[in-house]
């Protein structure tokens, strides 16, 4: 029997509040939903301490520490190269026969579970956990590895050190040093769970996560594997049950046609559907409501709501996850839009707004929306999110409400309706729309009927600054009521698209001054809304495959990859007379008063294009930096290399675009789904330059600051904050998430 203080395997049945220690997080979240009778799949976890002993009894912890000894985590090449030399010794080392034997008697345990016939392998997935007691707030460590449908003992143990190794990615040992966490006292626990093999699957949740009626428990069903109904890829069923009532209020069936179920090999498999069985309910209404008893019961278990994955296998539902429901704003009900509906859908996120509809099909379809647009796509993606934060609302032809598109929306506030079947058929480019996503329902024409307002949260105070990104004045007031200390950029190209004229297209007329009025006057009110507080102005950053429809947009040469062609501040200076328009309309608004405005130019690959921006500045009668704030965009990788050079040409303050400048460090394009999954601003390289950046100008007392979307991550943020970055700008609708983390990093360097 091995001591308590070694005891090397959990089974969820023995989990206590008090074992995070020895579970982790992910182990202690399973343990205690299994002992509070909810159907969990059968599992255990492999303790921390096994892990500690692993390495001990191997004696490849001193090959650790040797690998270890001397690292520059700022060497980011170097890191990698040890992070991986750890995590293939970790994987290549056998386990003691001791570790092995009780790890492999625990898996054939599993085998005299309900279902299974005894000595039968089965499959199961294998996951890290990370023990919060040793890493108190490190979900930031790359300790997420998942391994599915693991089947065999000789894959279980392969498994399980490859969950090991994973405390050892360069990610995870990074954020270790500049955290001061001890390597060796870092810990990781492995769940091994039985894999379910549903034959019905979906999500569910507590509370209704698109009207936000409490009383409402919203049951999604797809045939198969629940991956479906998470991408959106297939329309589920739908089904409303009173909380209170315990009744089902509502059903909506949507043919399926086709499923995802496992194959021998534990590959999944597409299959069709029966007609006969896919015109009837997926669930049946005692399926359904045995779901919903255990989301009530899920609520009020943790206390609040929440969102939950289930599978049925042979008659039995299992839970195999659940996480509060993040995305709950107060919102005010409109009145429902007049007029006869040319399109029908379910709510995903209420709403109303109005605008042209741009159909996207494909990735190269994102580009022509603009803000204000209704975006209609049959379902979108990750790599959408670019567009649709530009959209007034969206529409899908596929997905139910806990669908990608249904998520991001409600995480934007944007409204949506999903599941419609026919919008990209009905609707057309260009034609003017009412969503009401309400009621689930799109009329032609503009409504009157105003959006609904939500509440909006105030940003925690802090040290580092919190800043706004920011397109569309008319929403500058409503911004500034979250408290937030400036925006670190606005972006002309919307105010541009507005207008409807090209800016080479004004040049090309003479009408200079005109272009650079329709600027002043916009973003006034920018000003009025955040007086003395800076606002930095991106000068304009067209591609030229961009805003085509736009008057003059037909005369821009067509390239081979606008991406890394003719734009930024390489074109402004190739076509001065449109960058000092630009830079004109700055000096006027200083002029009339509004001395916060600061101006930076983008795409910057030498400190030449900094000077030669600077000497059109000053033929304005405008001397940068002393006259008015004038900074950089750090997003390409030379612009980090020169840094130095830019910081002697002298700049107010150089703020990071970390989309562009990660696509460029890692030779990925953001926008092309077959890589989508390796873009990663959190990447040692990308990491390693902003730290770079940031060391360079705190020598030259130069202003750092970052308006990518990476700010917005909670992990970057962290970063970010441990580094002494002077400032974050992120979106509207995180700002008051992001400040509780900076406050929470700022207090943990305090300490």
């Amino acid at each position: 029997m091995t001591p308590i203080e070694l005891q090397r395997i959990k089974w969820f049945k023995d989990i206590s509040k008090d074992d995070i220690g020895k579970v982790g997080g992910k182990g202690l979240n399973l343990g205690l939903m299994y002992n509070a009778k909810l159907p969990v799949p059968p599992g255990f976890c492999i303790t921390a301490q096994t892990y500690r002993e692993f390495i001990v009894k191997t004696g490849i912890v001193n090959d650790i520490q040797r690998i270890l000894k001397g690292l520059n985590v700022e060497d980011t090449k170097d890191l990698q190269e040890r992070a991986n030399q750890i995590q293939k010794l970790i994987v290549k080392t056998s386990v003691t026969d001791e570790i092995k034997h009780e790890i492999l008697e625990a898996y054939s345990a599993l085998n005299t579970e309900t279902l299974f016939a005894k000595g039968k392998d089965i499959f199961v997935a294998v996951r890290s956990s990370a023990t919060a007691e040793d890493l108190p707030s490190a979900s930031f460590a790359g300790q997420q590895a998942t391994f599915l449908n693991v089947k065999g003992q000789d894959q279980l143990i392969k498994a399980v050190r490859m969950c090991w190794a994973s405390l050892f990615t360069a990610r995870a040992v990074y954020y270790r040093v500049k955290n001061n966490f001890d390597h060796m006292k870092v810990l990781i626990s492995v769940v091994v769970q039985k894999m379910v093999n549903s034959e019905k699957a979906g999500i569910m949740f507590s509370i209704n996560p698109a009207t936000n009626i409490r009383n409402e428990i919203v049951v999604e069903a797809v045939h198969g594997l629940g991956e479906t109904a998470v991408s959106g890829e297939i329309n589920p069923d739908i089904y409303i049950v009173n909380k209170d009532e315990m009744r089902i209020k509502s059903r909506l069936l949507k043919m399926q046609k086709w499923g995802l179920f496992r194959g021998a090999d534990g590959s999944n498999i597409k299959q069709l559907i029966p007609e006969n069985i896919d015109k009837r309910q997926v669930l049946d209404d005692n399926e359904i409501m045995q779901l919903a008893k255990y989301s009530k019961q899920l609520e009020e278990h943790y206390g609040k709501p929440q969102d939950s994955e289930w599978a049925i296998e042979d008659h039995e539902v299992y839970i195999v996850q659940t996480r509060p429901v993040t995305t709950l704003h107060e919102r005010k009900v409109n009145e429902e839009v007049e007029g006869d509906a040319v399109v029908k859908g379910q709510t995903a996120s209420s709403g109303v707004a109005s605008g042209p509809v741009k159909i996207v099909f494909s990735m190269d379809d994102l580009n022509k929306v603009n803000s204000g647009d209704i975006l209609v796509t049959p379902m979108t993606n990750p790599d959408m999110v670019v567009a649709m934060k530009k959209a007034a609302a969206i529409i899908t032809d596929e997905g139910g409400i806990t669908s990608h598109a249904a998520i991001i929306s409600r995480e934007m506030q944007i409204p949506c309706i999903v599941g419609t079947e026919n919008a990209t058929k009905v609707l057309s480019d260009g034609v003017v729309v009412t969503v009401d996503a309400t009621h689930g329902k799109v009329i032609f024409g503009r409504s009157i009927i105003e959006k609904e307002k939500r509440e909006i949260k105030q940003k925690l105070p802090t040290k580092t600054q919190l800043k706004l990104i920011m397109d569309i004045p008319e929403l500058a007031e409503e911004a500034a009521k979250t408290g937030a200390d400036g925006i670190g950029l606005f972006r002309l190209e919307m105010l541009i698209a507005e207008n409807g004229i090209h800016p080479a297209e004004y040049i090309r007329q003479n009408k200079d001054d005109e272009y650079t009025d329709l600027l002043v006057m916009r973003l006034k009110n920018v000003g009025d809304a955040f007086k003395g507080k800076p606002i930095w102005i991106r000068t304009s950053d067209i591609r030229t495959d961009e805003y085509r429809g736009l008057n003059g947009g037909d005369k821009e040469p067509h390239e081979t990859d606008p991406m890394i062609g003719w734009h930024g501040i390489r074109r402004g200076l190739d076509e001065p007379r449109i960058l000092k328009a630009e830079l004109n309309a700055i000096k006027k608004l200083h002029e009339k008063g509004y001395k916060n405005f600061g101006v930076m130019i983008p795409f910057v690959i030498r400190s030449e294009e900094v000077r030669k921006a600077k000497e059109i500045f000053r033929s304005l009668g405008v001397e940068p930096v002393k006259d008015i704030p004038f900074g950089v965009m750090i997003e390409t990788p030379a612009s980090c290399w020169v840094i130095e050079e830019i910081c002697k040409e002298g700049v107010s303050f150089v703020s990071f675009g970390t989309n562009d400048l990660t696509q460029l460090t890692l030779g990925i394009d953001r926008n092309n789904e077959k890589i989508a999954n390796l873009f990663d601003e959190m990447h040692p390289a990308v990491l390693g330059e902003i730290m770079g950046v940031v060391r360079m100008c705190r020598q030259y007392n130069i202003e750092t600051s970052i308006c990518g979307q990476a700010g917005g991550r909670p992990e970057m943020a962290k970063f970010l904050v441990g580094i002494g970055i002077g400032s974050l700008s992120v979106n509207r609708d995180v700002i008051y998430k992001i400040s509780e983390v900076v406050k929470q990093a700022e207090e943990s360097m305090i300490q």
